[in-house]
């Protein structure tokens, strides 16, 4: 009997800190610095700073993770791991899907945006042809696919180094504005932060994919680890300055009317047009929406290899090596919201989802760490670092659901 097609392990180290960088940088800043700044206002690089900081100790939760039990199931298995409910870890699993194909519909109205810089072409032609040529470019193969993300991280990295260089002189009012951007213990100030953390939570989104692949990557247990934390980290430092030098050049609700804000901020410091940056902006969202659909698909994949969904949705194709199935699946749900839901809410949606789940999963990693230590060679953090995680997103969500 022939043994059943198996996922390839292509992606090394650079390769997988690239995807994880490319999705992380994807999947929010080139779409949501603006509105982050007309809900924070000249606070946006502290809303921008609190969000790293949950997404960071969350991120140290998944490397320990990722080296302990590195199979494409991500998340759900964890939860599984930690509270051996099968019920639990499919709703996880479900809703991580669901979040990608949320996060993917995103992105893809932010495209929107950037396109119509260029061509003013029908919302919904746009996002069809984009979905589709998504899709179709997932289920070609792994390597071909994380190859376009690694080469459009590099190019959406760079556009935002543009924008720091070009914004730059801005930086020497810094000291002049510092008491602008310090706030002043108020609480209505305080509630526009934390509201602007909270939608910054979403650019941050994008190192929990990154554990979806690992049984596509070479030496995972101590490859994974390594590229959550340098992706995760890379992302934050890009952040905070491209959030300091966007308050600093352009008034906050500028920015918040724009739907390519970091084409404003370009324009603004350089008085000339900003196609490039409104080019750049294209090809981030387009990487950011391919990954999440790359991401979703291995969800589903991997709990069909685990018995918690329907076998079909287990297989891969022989020629291509990836799961078509669930790549299919991924598309179609990214096109009917990407056409049904606004862009913020769809970015809070997002934000609610995943947050959600990363209580679980630090939750989880706390149960875990109590009952066994980590294999040997794998990553063990202390037990306060799980800890803290969970306390710092249950207080974001906790916020978020009060101010609704």
């Amino acid at each position: 009997m022939q043994p059943s097609p198996q996922l390839r392990r292509a992606l090394s180290l650079p390769l997988i800190t690239l995807y994880g960088l490319g999705s992380i940088i994807g999947a929010g800043i080139y779409v949501l610095a603006g509105k982050v700044a007309g809900v924070a206002g000249m606070h946006a690089p502290l809303a921008f700073l609190l969000a790293g900081l949950v997404a960071l100790f969350t991120a140290l939760s998944f490397a320990e993770l990722a080296a302990r039990y590195p199979k494409s199931a991500g998340e759900a298995l964890y939860v599984h791991e930690g509270f051996g409910w099968r019920g639990l870890s499919l709703t996880v699993g479900l809703a991580l899907a669901t979040a990608g194909a949320v996060s993917s519909a995103t992105l893809a109205n932010g495209f929107v945006g950037y396109l119509h810089l260029f061509v003013p072409a029908p919302r919904w032609l746009i996002i069809g042809a984009l979905v589709l040529a998504l899709g179709l470019l997932a289920a070609w193969g792994v390597f071909e696919s994380v190859l376009v993300a690694t080469v459009t991280t590099l190019i959406e990295a760079a556009g935002l180094l543009l924008i720091i260089g070009v914004a730059s002189p801005s930086l020497a009012e810094l000291p002049a504005r510092l008491p602008e951007l310090l706030p002043p213990m108020q609480p209505a100030l305080w509630t526009g932060i934390l509201l602007g953390a909270f939608l910054a939570f979403y650019a941050f989104l994008g190192f929990e994919d990154m554990v979806t692949m690992a049984e596509e990557v070479r030496e995972p247990r101590r490859n994974l680890p390594i590229a959550i934390l340098l992706a995760t980290g890379g992302a934050t430092l890009l952040y905070m300055l491209v959030a300091l030098v966007a308050v600093l050049s352009v008034p906050p609700a500028e920015l918040a009317r724009s739907d390519a804000p970091l084409a404003v901020i370009y324009e603004r410091a350089t008085q000339t047009s900003p196609w490039f940056i409104g080019l750049v902006g294209l090809i981030a969202v387009i990487n950011g929406a391919l990954i999440q659909i790359i991401m979703g698909s291995r969800i589903l994949y991997g709990m069909a290899r685990e018995g918690w969904l329907p076998g079909a949705l287990g297989r891969v194709h022989p020629r291509t090596q990836t799961p078509l199935a669930t790549t299919a699946l991924m598309a179609v749900a990214v096109l009917l919201l990407a056409l049904w839901l606004p862009l913020v809410t769809l970015a809070k949606a997002t934000s609610a989802i995943l947050l959600a789940v990363f209580t679980l999963v630090n939750l989880a990693l706390v149960r875990i760490k109590r009952r066994a230590p980590a294999p040997e060679g794998a990553l063990a953090l202390p037990l306060w670092v799980p800890v803290v995680a969970l306390i710092l997103t249950l207080a974001i969500l906790g916020f978020e659901l009060l101010a609704a």
